[in-house]
């Protein structure tokens, strides 16, 4: 005869088998998570496909999208061609009349290189004596000789975008100018390129680095980096009207500090990170999607009870975010909404003011209290964003760039790299041409009789 099991021995026993279970599907999540993380030849996927994707094609309405390539009607026709009617029907081989014509328009990239000859004339000075030569707005340098041989600043510029912002090797640059342009380069000459490109650009940089400085809101975030195979970080910071980078061997505020100096005054967003907290003079925003994110995964393995507290985060911060998203300009005074934003600090005190259980949430809540002000100013300031989404989408190309050839192997790159990067960004941002800019610069450079290109007018 079976003895009888007691009752809180069934319950311990059914404890055990819950624990278990979890302990299982938590061991199994982190294989699945070390295993992606070490998955170099897919660093995008994310998990399995989902289970409803859009249909593809155009959608219908305002989400139609733009169409395909058009040639707009003031762009010149450089070749003109017939296509003639064949001698007979290819169907019944008949008799064929013509009945009218219709145009149709395409657009093809060149193969041939555009070569210039510079006939450069050279002369002196009747009452110094120095020598004086000529200079054409073309050029982008005086050298003659056996240096005379050189690369358009069209070119130069492409190449230098190819590089740094899109991403491909020296190599690969040099294979596409090969293959498409029949210009020979060498991986030597694309990296000249870029430091040469970098070097004139440098005023723009220090232009943009002065913009950074006088913004009222900065986005700052940084990332992983390498300099010669040694650790290093690359540092974005996004102001009003431009975006900088900045490659230094610490992941520290001091590059930032160099730039803002530690007394700047206006709304600092970041991660979190305890550098940024030497600008004791800003207005601090620390990114809510990061703390949404750690709820969400500490919620992910809760169970029971357990599941309270990341709740409870996550529907405060949605609150705020949502009557931020909604606020009406003019509806509230500045008396209301300080007040608001304080009743936001409240509830947070509140909630992260209890004692925990769990390790995970009583480190988090301890995060959460350290920082309470510097959670909810968007409250008070519906113009400030919420997150540091504008800094993190300004790193993620160096991100992908990065994952494809590492880094820069000398500190002249990661100069030159930090200053490109930024005048291509800034660029995009002033909806100014990338090419256009660097290749007017170029010229400029080498002759100031022409007028300089602006990238940042006020």
């Amino acid at each position: 005869m079976d003895e009888p099991v007691c009752p809180g021995c069934r319950e311990l026993s059914k404890q055990v088998a819950e624990l278990t279970a979890q302990v299982a599907e938590l061991t199994r999540k982190l294989e699945e998570a070390t295993r992606a993380g070490k998955r170099q030849a897919a660093p995008f996927r994310k998990g399995p496909p989902k289970p409803d994707p859009k249909t593809p094609g155009r959608k219908s309405g305002d989400a139609h999208g733009t169409h395909r390539h058009r040639p707009s009607p003031t762009e010149p026709i450089a070749e003109r061609h017939d296509a003639n009617l064949p001698d007979a029907c290819p169907h019944c081989r008949g008799r064929i009349v013509e009945t009218g014509t219709a145009d149709q328009f395409q657009t093809d990239i060149p193969r041939a290189p555009l070569v210039r000859k510079f006939s450069v004339h050279i002369g002196h000075c009747e009452s110094c004596g120095k020598r004086t030569q000529g200079r054409h707005p073309l050029q982008t340098s005086d050298a003659l000789g056996a240096a005379a041989s050189q690369i358009g600043p069209d070119a130069q510029a492409a190449a230098t975008l190819l590089h740094t912002q899109m991403g491909l090797s020296h190599g690969k640059v040099a294979s596409i100018f090969q293959t498409l342009f029949g210009i020979t380069l060498t991986r030597g000459a694309i990296a000249q390129i870029g430091l040469r490109a970098a070097t004139r650009l440098e005023p723009d940089y220090r232009l943009i680095l002065d913009e950074v400085r006088s913004s009222e809101q900065i986005a700052a975030d940084e990332t992983g980096w390498r300099i010669g195979g040694q650790p290093a970080w690359l540092h974005a910071w996004v102001g009003d009207r431009a975006t900088a980078y900045a490659i230094d061997s610490k992941r520290s505020a001091d590059p930032l500090e160099r730039v803002i100096g530690r007394n700047w005054s206006g709304v600092l967003s970041h991660d979190g990170f305890a550098s940024y907290e030497r600008f004791e003079d800003a207005i601090h925003q620390q990114c809510v999607a990061h703390v949404l994110r750690r709820a969400r995964e500490l919620l992910a393995g809760a169970t029971r009870g357990a599941v309270r507290f990341p709740r409870q985060v996550i529907g405060l911060f949605t609150e705020a975010i949502h009557w931020r998203n909604e606020y009406v300009p003019g509806a509230w005074s500045d008396d209301q909404r300080d007040a608001h934003r304080v009743s936001f600090d409240d509830r947070l005190l509140e909630l992260v003011s209890r004692p925990r259980a769990v390790p995970e949430y009583a480190t988090l809540a301890k995060h959460l209290r350290n920082h309470f002000e510097q959670w909810f100013a968007f409250v008070f300031d519906p113009r400030i964003e919420p997150t540091n989404w504008q800094a993190e989408q300004a790193i993620r190309p160096a991100v992908v760039n990065r994952k494809v050839w590492g880094g820069n192997r000398t500190d002249s790159g990661a100069r030159a790299q930090g200053v490109l990067m930024s005048v291509f960004e800034t660029c995009r941002r002033r909806a100014r041409s990338v090419v256009d800019h660097v290749s007017q610069t170029l010229g400029w450079f080498g002759n100031r009789l022409l007028p300089r290109p602006l990238l940042l007018a006020r």
